[in-house]
């Protein structure tokens, strides 16, 4: 709901011009933390305990949106990098994804702008939608969590998807979302490794170049490494838990400020069309693996 308020803020008129460029500077600063401290709310522990079968889901259904989606997009007149950063946060975790994948993907302030917009939407209308669908497709609460965690795209998103599940639902999701994120410092090691080796001038051009893993994400693995170890002190969670909720959420506020309303309008058509496409397609696979699997 962040980059909703901050896109309603900056289209309303609410946000003097003035601000933005401070703004901008604060909200990479806010995101990059509110990442770094995603990492305490998770623990190897909790990722083994889904079982192997459950990890190769998450896996299959991460790696198939992410290079379904990229190709679609090419195929239907998007570029490469909004159709990247598109992929990335479906398949992923969303606007923190497109952030990580930013400088790798080449892209500008418009491909971010329309894939924050998308992820929104789409994440927004799924985290209405899974819910009524839980009873008619016969999933046990187990099963739902799953499948919220495994195709939902902000973590906030996923756990209003599995809230009405109960609380069983949202432990399960949770644990499956995280999972994802976990595998977003491979994913934009691999695009990145992928882009450098493609580069014909990557001898003469190493000082322009992107690291292959932003530092924010590395720090986010380190975070998760010391929960592993138990090397934080259990009372210093729910502070940690707070301080990450609050930089994340400003931190998509601040993104969603960068939501033109007018721009994105005229060119929203095919990445709509992607989004919804990458949304049935990372739903359906989830759904298809919980049920086999759970």
């Amino acid at each position: 709901m962040g980059c909703a308020a901050g896109a309603v803020a900056a289209n309303s008129g609410a946000l003097p011009a003035r601000t933005r460029s401070g703004l901008k500077f604060a909200t990479k600063r806010f995101l990059r933390i509110g990442v770094v401290l995603l990492g305490f709310s998770l623990s190897l522990v909790s990722i083994g305990a889904l079982g192997a079968p459950m990890i190769a889901l998450v896996v299959i259904t991460l790696l198939s949106t992410l290079l379904a989606t990229t190709w679609l997009g090419q195929k239907i007149g998007l570029g490469p990098a909004r159709s990247l950063l598109i992929g990335t946060g479906f398949a992923i975790c969303g606007a923190s994804a497109i952030a990580a994948m930013e400088e790798n993907a080449g892209a500008d302030d418009d491909d971010v702008a329309v894939a924050i917009a998308m992820v929104t939407l789409c994440g927004t209308a799924a985290m209405v939608i899974l819910p009524l669908l839980q009873a008619p497709l016969g999933l046990t609460d187990e099963q739902y969590g799953a499948w919220a965690g495994a195709s939902v795209h902000e973590v906030g998103q996923v756990v209003a998807a599995a809230g009405p599940a109960g609380a069983a639902a949202v432990a399960v999701a949770i644990v499956v979302k995280l999972t994802r994120v976990l595998l977003l410092a491979p994913v934009v090691a691999g695009v990145s490794v992928r882009r450098r080796m493609r580069s014909e001038s990557a001898r003469t051009e190493t000082a322009s170049r992107p690291p292959i893993v932003p530092a924010f994400v590395l720090g986010f693995l380190a975070c998760v490494v010391l929960r592993s170890a138990g090397l934080v002190p259990d009372p210093l969670l729910p502070l940690l838990e707070a301080l990450q909720t609050a930089t994340l959420a400003a931190a998509l506020f601040g993104m969603g400020t960068g939501v033109h309303l007018r721009s994105l309008a005229r060119n929203t058509g095919p990445a709509l069309v992607l989004s919804v496409l990458s949304t049935l397609l990372v739903a359906g696979i989830a759904l298809a693996g919980v049920s086999i699997l759970l």
